[in-house]
């Protein structure tokens, strides 16, 4: 292995492979390594650091490379480890004969191993040695009630309701980055951790130290991006249902809200407002004024947003002159379509800033002069018809190679126009993330899942896992989004989905219901009375005591508005989630490192969410410190494990008192 110091980086050689390590960041380091003559000069999700400095020192055995809490050592037979101070986090894993283990070295095993695809492109793999007893968290949400992610195996791909965001956080002190926007896979083994990309012509990873989650956190965040300020106008009630067919229909919801003297913060305008898809406007058939639909709304305190599909059909307005232009994913064979729901369409390539302009200058004619105030960036994952991944071609390479980042260019393309229009509270929900879509004000929602418990269970998971992956805005479909309203213990689920999602960051009602027995607006196969619509889906639908207890739970988030902001402001500030696993706030307990249903909402309110059909009460864990119920009572010295009361219309929440 050949040793080079170059500009406060190390250069390490050996036959055809390079490698570049470089600090990145606080206790941080950036690590690269390729086959080819020379690196990309891609950053992917890495913000340039503010300061390079570093300490570097060459022996005999080796090289090292220091940053902060963070150490590196290259042998000189070629593989690494990684030290938070003097503690090993994370050691290559190889079997072969050039390297001393004691392990089968006839294996012939490498750490790092590329398997060419064509051009510059690889298949990479990435090992590690896995550390017994360590637990991983984060990689964005994936629909599984595993908080722990130790033992799992998670494809690096964007599906409806996947979201890949690949960075993971261990109890061991560190966090790591995957920076890599393409397809692939990791295995967090008991006995190694494999990292693979399907096509790339780098292999490129992050590295941080911590003691603490909250420092690895701040430290990942600080070169990734951080949410900007959230509205104080959009931490109350948000209003949806598939969906509001006309301009008449938004109204009379927000009107009822407004009689009832409920706030609404954010009433919802789903899919197919619109003639075609690709169309970005309203049917005028339907919605004949938008600009007073709007004002009356505003006069209610009630935002409005609307959705935005990414699909473009071929009869739509725009389809023939996006085509061929180039604004449009490619396909690689056969038949040009990406999308076949309600229409035979293509998908606009978020990847391509003309395509990015395009999009934005449609909407802003259609939605934003209207005065609509944010975007529902559905479909952002993108969806395909098949995750044929290998089918499809950005702008800027393969979907194989890049397509994991096209739901962060996609939330970018909205911000910066909106940015550029002189709004400054900006947040748009978007079905689909990656590293860095936080600083785009992106709103993460958990797709289209269904109404039973497992599936609430799953959220809880996938929420906190999404926030510890930088994503601290993040929402889901309230009582499910396939569920049907005949269902036995329907009515139960929603009121104790709707009591977590208001201790969540957004609370927002969301849902397909059945049966779908009301009537089309319209005989036509296309147009905004062309598509079928649930059933109503405000709080007073589902019953007079559902309604009570739904109101209950709402007027106790807007109580806590004055917190909730402050908490928002601290994931601004340092990249904290705003909900977060008990071990977050309690990193010296080790009993918070397992617990997996119940969570903090910021650093002073611990949650109990019920997750299971019939259940009156709880087991609850208090850290260590002084706790009294949210609803009164004497307060509680922890640690300790006690049995709280859950009546249908009370979620257990216990708030964290200093004395």
């Amino acid at each position: 292995m050949f040793f080079e110091v170059r500009e406060n980086a190390l250069l390490c050689r050996e036959g055809n492979e390079t490698i570049l390590l470089e600090p990145w960041g606080v206790s941080a380091l950036r690590v690269r390594a390729t086959k080819n003559a020379r690196f990309t000069g891609e950053d992917h999700a890495l913000e340039p650091p503010a300061e390079r400095t570093c300490r570097i020192t060459l022996t005999d055995q080796g090289a090292s490379i220091e940053k902060g809490k963070l150490r590196a050592f290259v042998s000189c037979r070629g593989w690494m480890e990684f030290y938070n101070w003097d503690r090993r986090v994370l050691k290559e894993f190889h079997r072969n004969f050039r390297g001393a283990n004691d392990h089968s070295p006839s294996m012939k095993l490498e750490a790092r191993s590329y398997k060419p695809a064509a051009g510059d492109d690889y298949g990479v793999t990435l090992r590690f040695e896995a550390n017994p007893g360590e637990k991983l968290f984060g990689m964005g949400q994936y629909q599984q009630p595993n908080l722990d992610l130790k033992g799992c195996v998670l494809e690096l791909a964007q599906r409806n309701s996947q979201v890949s965001v690949p960075f993971c956080l261990s109890n061991l002190g560190y966090g790591f980055l995957w920076n890599n926007p393409g397809v692939g896979s990791v295995i967090f083994g008991a006995n190694e951790t494999v990292w693979h990309a399907r096509l790339t012509p780098d292999l490129d990873f992050w590295l941080t130290a911590g003691d603490t989650p909250q420092e690895i956190m701040e430290n990942y965040t600080a070169v990734t991006g951080r949410a900007p300020e959230f509205p104080e106008n959009a931490l109350g009630l948000w209003q949806s249902k598939l969906r509001y067919r006309t301009q008449a229909e938004v109204l009379a919801v927000a009107e009822e809200y407004h009689r009832r003297g409920i706030p609404l913060d954010v009433i919802v305008i789903d899919f197919f407002h619109w003639v075609r898809q690709g169309d970005w406007s309203f049917d005028p058939v339907y919605w004949p004024d938008p600009a007073a639909m709007v004002r009356q709304l505003h006069a209610y305190g009630t935002r409005c947003m609307v959705s935005v599909w990414p699909t473009v059909d071929r009869k739509s307005v725009h389809y023939a002159e996006m085509t061929e232009r180039g604004l449009v994913i490619r396909t690689e064979r056969g038949s040009v379509q990406c999308f076949d729901f309600q229409g035979d369409t293509v998908i606009y390539d978020a990847e391509n800033p003309a395509a990015r302009e395009y999009i934005w200058e449609k909407c802003r004619e259609s939605y934003y002069s209207a005065g609509i105030d944010m975007f529902w960036l559905d479909e952002a994952e993108p969806e395909y018809s098949a995750y044929d991944y290998e089918h499809f071609r950005h702008y800027t390479g393969p979907a194989l190679r890049v397509g994991c980042r096209y739901p962060l260019d996609h939330a970018m393309a909205f911000y910066q126009g909106m940015r550029r229009e002189g709004q400054r509270d900006i947040v748009n929900l978007v079905r689909s993330a990656w590293v860095g879509s936080q600083k785009y004000a992106a709103l993460l929602w958990s797709g289209d899942i269904p109404s039973t418990f497992a599936a609430l269970r799953d959220q809880l998971a996938a929420g906190l896992n999404a926030g510890l992956a930088g994503i601290p805005w993040w929402t889901s479909d309230t009582g499910g989004f396939f569920g049907d309203v005949r269902a036995p213990g329907f009515n139960e689920l929603l009121i104790r989905w709707f009591q977590f999602s208001a201790f969540c960051p957004v609370l927002r009602m969301h849902g397909d219901r059945d049966p779908h027995d009301i009537p089309r607006l319209s005989d036509l196969d296309y147009g905004g009375g062309f598509s079928d619509t649930g059933r109503p889906n405000e709080l007073w639908s589902y019953g007079e005591e559902v309604y009570a207890i739904l109101k209950k739970a709402l007027e106790l988030r807007l109580s806590l508005k004055p917190y909730i902001k402050s908490v928002f402001d601290q994931a601004s500030r340092n990249g904290s989630p705003v909900i977060r696993p008990l071990f977050y706030e309690f990193p010296e307990d080790g009993h918070c490192w397992e617990i997996d249903d119940e969570y903090m909402f910021g650093p002073d309110y611990l949650v109990a969410p019920v997750l299971y059909e019939g259940v009156r009460e709880r087991t609850v864990y208090l850290p260590q410190g002084v706790w009294r119920s949210l609803y009164g009572g004497v307060p509680v010295t922890g640690p300790v494990t006690l049995t709280a009361p859950a009546p249908l219309d009370t979620i257990p929440v216990y708030v964290r008192e200093y004395r």
